[in-house]
């Protein structure tokens, strides 16, 4: 089993800047290469200050230049904010600066927010129907000519300039829950990223069921990968009460992830207080206590023993989701202690 870290700029006030979060980045995305991470993942939101990427493809170029080894994922593009030709387009440069290290996710979207601010107030329920168009649009236009007239875009006889350097394509992603999603992806020959949020590991476990039930109904199609994205954050042994700043950390950022998502209040510059705790008193998953659980929290040696059932199950990648509402210096300790004491035991 591999590993990637996904990562984004979280910003929660206005006492850090732009330029500091942006170096931030940087140096976590260094150390994950340095410690033997496969993969980087970038994702796209949208005017929201806890997570900042309007495009993953700047920042992903911006890393080509610093590293040599690393994989570069845009993980996840939206599908109805995109043009097949500017995705199928921009993810082939990307390729090319990165000497073929490029990788791509692509999702139909979740936020509300975002859907009546870029897609004219598109119901973000109907996004699927965009990424089923998008996918094959995207491949097709990498492998030369191709004309499009689809449901959603129509457009004359094109090709993605410049062409990936990874042929026949570049790895494809998709974000699926689920059956049909993951049955989808299967279909298409695209790898598979899922994301168990704060269910604990029987929903990595079923996630898997689903996954399996997709290959198995698609012989014709060589068996892709399977990713698991979770909150992650190694503590030290010493610290027997290491993994509750985390997990306090990342109970306020699903409180965010709630208020953005409900999308019933409009933000301030690009801030949205988190949803208030009194709303999850009968949310037992959003208890710091479960969190421990759920979420992949703990010392090195309990992120081995959780991390070698993954491994068993079959997960091919799973992802560090660093992205959790701490300060800098927690995440890089943390990220420290994982390459340190973590990857050595899947090497």
């Amino acid at each position: 089993m591999r590993f990637s870290l996904f990562v984004h700029m979280e910003r929660w006030d206005e006492e850090v800047s732009h330029r500091q979060l942006f170096e931030n980045l940087s140096e976590l995305a260094l150390m994950a290469e340095a410690g033997g991470f496969s993969t980087v993942w970038i994702g796209e939101h949208h005017a929201m200050e806890y997570t900042i990427s309007p495009s993953p493809m700047p920042l992903l170029a911006h890393l080509a230049a610093k590293t040599s080894t690393i994989r570069l994922g845009a993980g996840t593009v939206i599908a109805p904010f995109w043009h097949p030709l500017r995705a199928a387009g921009e993810c082939a440069l990307l390729d090319v600066i990165s000497n073929g290290r490029m990788e791509v996710g692509l999702a139909r979207g979740a936020y509300q927010f975002e859907f009546d601010r870029l897609a004219g107030g598109l119901p973000a329920a109907d996004g699927g129907k965009h990424l089923r168009e998008l996918v094959p649009a995207v491949r097709a236009l990498w492998q030369g000519d191709y004309a499009h007239d689809g449901e959603i875009w129509q457009f004359p006889t094109s090709t993605s300039v410049p062409k990936p350097v990874q042929q026949p394509t570049p790895p494809m992603w998709i974000a699926a829950r689920d059956p049909a999603s993951h049955d989808f992806a299967v279909a298409q020959g695209c790898n598979v990223m899922v994301t168990p949020l704060m269910k604990g590991d029987e929903e990595v476990a079923d996630l898997k069921r689903k996954f399996d039930t997709a290959v198995a109904n698609h012989p014709e199609v060589p068996r892709p990968d399977l990713m698991v994205l979770r909150h992650t954050h190694a503590h030290a042994p010493d610290e027997p009460d290491g993994w509750r700043p985390a997990a306090e950390a990342i109970n306020r950022f699903y409180r965010t992830f709630d208020a953005w998502f409900g999308n019933k209040t409009v933000p301030r510059n690009g801030f949205l207080p988190p949803s208030p705790e009194s709303k999850f008193e009968d949310r037992p998953e959003f208890r710091p206590e479960s969190l421990r659980r759920t979420a992949m929290i703990g010392t090195p040696a309990e992120l081995i023993e959780r991390l070698r059932s993954y491994e068993e199950l079959g997960v091919d990648e799973y992802s560090f989701w660093i992205d959790n509402s701490m300060p800098h210096e927690e995440k890089r300790k943390s990220l420290e202690l994982f390459i340190k004491e973590v990857i050595p035991a899947f090497q």
